[in-house]
């Protein structure tokens, strides 16, 4: 770093990116190296600029960006403090929020946002704000309220009439709800640096900050959150493929055969310069899955089919089949599934067979009905993904069924969404299955790749 650029810059930056790091974004010593040059050429009087230098130095994919913006935003924040304005009248920001709206100013939406924090997010007891809330500020504000007001006023400086093309209004109230969801941003971001100048950036950074869709718990995923995860299926399916393909070539090397080795060796001394290897063709194995889409699980679960679905060419045969407290194959929904994602879910539980007398997941009967009725799909080659929380809602978990399960096929894994210190906990069979099949914690993307990649049969 230059003896120019300010005291505690090359301290931000490290800040930065030890933040980032805490947040699962792999950034090496060259590409630190890398973001302290850029900082140095590029300055820090285009705040901007420096964003998206410091983001080609340090970030691996478009991906990453949504949690680079914030921690960006908190370690390079553009003022400092209150924005010393008038006190905040809501009516008046309001009309002021419109007209910057109907605009598009985004540096006057950004100055709008800092005030409307500063006047209206504030909370606590004492004289000063204990701490700063966007969403108590947005509430107030209420700016979603403000689209039909924008709208007319952008009609009206286009010269348009009271009606118009019902396409183009479409479009336009579009345009305008996007401005609105930056402004929320805005705010958003405001919040979190009037906290981080209070309670320190790296503790603001770890608490409010929201982890990448890979790191989310797919038990507390949203519907946005899951939408994302699902777009990364296919670049995650290439990178497990490329894996697979790699063990797999591993496996078919053998181990070493001495007696060949040895006999070998005669022409060089007795010196084994040349191995031998007894050569395997293992046939590709069998893939059996087992999802429990009930509830909150039901994310995981379709995440994790897609997935499977996309690595299918990596093995001979594979078959899903998904319950609540009936199983019904779905192999067949899920190769149309694959041209839509967000529509899986949807389409399971519309064609499918999954509930008889009531809706709540019943482990027990499911498990004992795929080992009856479906016994056909389990050998000496195939290995099996049991995916649920092991929750029986009290009834009978039918470990026989299991042991059954387990005898027939050749490997089987349970993967288990809940964190492991809640395995037995209230209605939960976890350590009665996880004596009888080896059970793996499973609760994000991250952790669900890493565990593919090493437990998928090769």
């Amino acid at each position: 770093m230059s003896g120019t650029a300010p005291a505690g810059v090359a301290d931000r930056l490290t800040g930065l990116v030890a933040a980032l790091r805490a947040h699962g974004v792999r950034i090496g010593t060259g590409e630190t190296v890398d973001a302290a040059r850029a900082v140095e050429a590029l300055g820090l009087a285009d705040r901007e600029l420096l964003r998206e230098g410091l983001a080609a130095t340090l970030l691996h994919g478009s991906g990453q960006r949504a949690v680079f913006d914030p921690v960006f935003d908190l370690y390079f924040p553009r003022a400092v403090g209150a924005p010393g304005s008038r006190p905040a009248d809501r009516e008046d920001l309001r009309d002021r929020l419109a007209d910057a709206l109907a605009a598009g100013d985004t540096a006057l939406m950004e100055r709008l946002a800092a005030e409307a924090v500063d006047g209206l997010g504030g909370y606590g007891a004492s004289g000063v704000s204990d701490g700063w809330s966007a969403y108590q500020t947005l509430q107030r504000l209420r700016p979603q309220t403000l689209l039909a007001r924008v709208r007319a006023s952008i009609r009206a400086g286009a010269g348009a009439g009271g009606g118009g093309d019902g396409f183009a209004d479409r479009l336009l109230d579009d345009e305008i709800r996007q401005r609105i969801d930056v402004f929320r941003r805005q705010v958003a971001a405001e919040a979190r640096r009037r906290v981080a100048e209070r309670r320190g950036r790296e503790e603001t950074a770890r608490r409010a900050v929201a982890p990448s869709a890979d790191r989310v718990d797919f038990l507390y995923a949203g519907r946005d959150r899951l939408a994302e995860l699902r777009r990364t299926v296919q670049p995650l399916a290439r990178k497990l493929a490329t894996r697979l393909a790699a063990r797999r070539r591993r496996a078919a090397r053998g181990t070493v055969d001495l007696r060949r080795t040895l006999r070998g060796s005669l022409s060089t001394g007795g010196v084994p310069v040349r191995p031998v290897l007894r050569r395997r063709r293992p046939a590709r194995p069998e893939l059996v899955l087992l999802c429990d889409v009930s509830g909150s699980v039901a994310g995981f679960s379709d995440f994790t089919m897609l997935l499977v679905q996309a690595l299918h060419d990596q093995f001979t045969r594979v078959r899903v089949f998904a319950f609540v407290n009936r199983v019904d194959e779905v192999t067949g929904l899920l190769r149309h599934g694959a041209a839509d994602p967000e529509g899986l879910g949807t389409r399971i539980q519309a064609e499918a067979r999954l509930t008889g007398w009531h809706g709540s997941s019943d482990y027990g009967v499911a498990l004992g009905e795929f080992a009856e009725a479906y016994g056909d799909a389990l050998g000496p080659r195939s290995t099996v993904f049991v995916l649920g929380d092991a929750r029986t809602n009290m009834s009978d978990p039918n470990l026989p069924a299991v042991r059954e399960i387990a005898r027939r096929a050749r490997r089987v894994y349970w993967l288990n969404p809940e964190p492991r210190a809640q395995w037995g906990t209230g209605d939960s069979a976890a350590p009665a299955y996880a004596d009888l099949v080896e059970m793996h914690e499973c609760r994000n993307a991250r952790q669900l790749g890493a565990l593919v990649s090493r437990l998928l049969p090769v």
